[in-house]
């Protein structure tokens, strides 16, 4: 199992990303794929989900609103947009998942990608 995330970058304030989490080693369509993000200093915190049959899920209030996660199990990729970033949303971000078709803000996830850099500023 493994998970690549990419996508990240600096943008300024206001501005878009859409980060990407492509899976290989099994078949996506039957689990749920959460992104974490971990800004310098801070815990990691669970941001959004998706489950197997496509319920979304965020659960971190700033950002809802102004992300929106998906799925295309055709190219076993989830994806994360984010809209009007802000500087708070500058962190690492990570994808991952456990090969559960729900998803848990709080399970202990075993398989992570390598992370992805975030960065909101002028």
């Amino acid at each position: 199992v493994q998970l690549q995330a990419s996508g990240g970058g600096l943008v300024q304030p206001g501005g878009s990303l859409r980060l990407s989490c492509a899976a290989s080693g099994f078949i996506l369509d039957y689990y749920a794929i959460a992104w974490f993000r971990q800004a310098p200093g801070k815990e990691r915190e669970g941001v959004s989900c998706v489950s197997n049959n496509n319920f979304s899920t965020y659960w971190k209030d700033s950002v809802k609103g102004r992300f929106t996660i998906s799925r295309d199990n055709a190219k076993n990729t989830v994806y994360l947009q984010m809209n009007s970033l802000k500087p708070e949303d500058t962190a690492v971000y990570y994808c991952a998942t456990d090969k559960i078709s729900y998803c848990d803000r709080w399970h202990k996830y075993d398989f992570w990608g390598q992370g992805t850099q975030v960065t909101v500023s002028s």
